[in-house]
């Protein structure tokens, strides 16, 4: 029987150990898609207790909570601090073969030095030592203290970035660099459509009574983002569609959208078509890397929605088909060599070698990697979801050109997820070398996990 979460944890042979201790634990995390706020690392603020830290914001945490029956009260309710951290805890032993079990164990070893496994009768005195740890622990500290040398946030269009210019203006050992989130220019069908463009407007000065306007003031703004450092886009693609269009079309369907005439869902799926292109070119033009993060089914419930707002912990994982549409907004942008850079994540793990297969298609044999199956994503964070994403870019492609994992978290104690990662994927390869499919050759071996671990993120975005 192993020793819980040791030294060793999850790493099952020889090899893997080997390939964990001497060479990617040591590598620096490029967390090239998180959802940090740069105000609050600007501000450097310390958190008040562990409860805040741990909890706020963590829809991870929040869904299980609800599922071992907890009261909204003490999850994104008024009860006292040290009560929501006490029912978490009272979670904590019916979380057998999730995640979050090593997730928060691995949190509170890395950033507090907490070796005591939480339960209800050791919440309190893991509470206290915690938040006395936490009267030094601040966000730039805990970045610090996982060797996170570049972050890139997710932003809006229309965002000034003044806060990633006040750090960039500091000595910090890290980077922080936006990225840019276009999803409110897309989104043509919701109903806040009008006024995000009118929030658009005010930021570029000009009317936006056209499509060319729109897209004037898209470039306008992504040359603003060039200028503060951006280097990569983000697209939340809950489906992806692709239908033929005329430009004429486009006008009249944006047209119609600013009048707030209801759009047929034809109308909607040329448009979001349409402007993944246009977008897709640019970034192509600016030398951005894009990503398409697909298949999200969200705000389920649409009364804790009302209630709660989004990001809540109601979304689920959708199941629409992606490959034919996919292919399409891919080869409109490869038909004159504008495809970007492009990492593709699938929500359902059942595309992932849908995602393998199809970017081979489009790889350009002159940038190794150019398109890349992306880190196992949100549901997909667990041993068996990130498995299948290293089997199916491992059964298909090049796992050795892959750019690795990412937080894509709102958490500043997210980081030991890259840890959680580096040592799956050196069992695996130990594995492979173990049942006679790989030569034992460390100088091999040994390269293929610090690239994937640092240095591939880091030639690939042009850190």
């Amino acid at each position: 029987m192993k020793a819980f979460m040791d030294q060793d944890f999850l790493l099952q042979n020889e090899v893997g150990k080997k390939l964990y201790h001497d060479y990617a634990s040591k590598m620096p995390i490029i967390d090239y898609h998180c959802h940090l706020n740069p105000k609050e690392i600007y501000e450097n603020k310390p958190f008040d207790n562990l409860s805040t830290v741990w909890l706020g914001g963590d829809h991870y945490k929040w869904r299980l909570m609800r599922a071992n029956g907890v009261s909204e009260a003490y999850i994104t309710g008024d009860k006292a601090a040290f009560d929501k951290f006490m029912k978490y805890a009272e979670v904590m032993p019916y979380l057998v073969g999730n995640p979050l079990f090593h997730w928060s164990h691995l949190e509170l070893q890395r950033f507090f030095g907490i070796n005591t496994l939480l339960t209800p009768k050791t919440a309190l005195d893991i509470y206290e030592k915690a938040n006395f740890k936490l009267k030094e622990l601040t966000p730039k500290k805990f970045i610090e203290m996982s060797n996170v040398k570049v972050v890139c946030t997710t932003d809006d269009p229309t965002d000034d970035l003044k806060w990633h210019v006040k750090l960039k203006a500091e000595q910090n050992s890290f980077k922080v660099l936006p990225a840019f989130r276009p999803d409110k220019a897309i989104n043509i069908e919701l109903s806040w459509f009008n006024d995000w463009i009118g929030s658009l407007e005010k930021v570029v000065g000009f009317l936006i009574t056209e499509v060319s306007d729109l897209e004037k003031a898209l470039e306008q703004r992504m040359d603003y983002f060039s200028d503060h450092g951006c280097k990569l886009s983000d697209h939340g693609l809950d489906s992806i569609y692709y239908r033929p269009y005329e430009q004429e079309e486009i006008e009249t369907i944006f047209k119609r959208a600013r009048k707030g005439i209801t759009l047929s869902q034809e109308e909607i799926e040329k448009y979001k078509g349409y402007m993944l292109i246009f977008l897709g070119k640019n970034y192509h033009k600016r030398e951005w890397v894009q990503q398409y993060h697909i298949g999200a089914l969200r705000n389920n419930s649409k009364r804790m929605l009302e209630k709660l707002g989004p990001d809540t912990g109601y979304d689920a994982i959708n199941d629409d088909l992606i490959a034919k549409p996919l292919s399409n907004i891919l080869n409109a942008l490869d038909h004159k060599d504008e495809l970007p850079k492009t990492i593709i994540y699938a929500l359902n793990p059942r595309d992932h070698d849908v995602v393998v297969t199809l970017m081979q298609a489009f790889q350009d044999g002159k940038t190794p990697g150019k398109l890349q199956c992306g880190s196992a994503w949100w549901f997909n964070d667990t041993i068996d979801g990130m498995s299948k994403q290293i089997d199916a870019l491992s059964n298909n492609g090049l796992l050795s050109r892959f750019v690795g994992m990412l937080t894509d978290s709102r958490s500043f104690l997210s980081y030991p997820r890259h840890e959680y990662f580096r040592r799956l994927l050196c069992n695996k390869l130990g594995q492979l070398v173990e049942d006679g499919l790989f030569p034992y050759d460390l100088e091999i071996l040994g390269r293929i996990v610090e690239d994937i671990s640092y240095n591939n993120a880091n030639k690939y975005f042009g850190m």
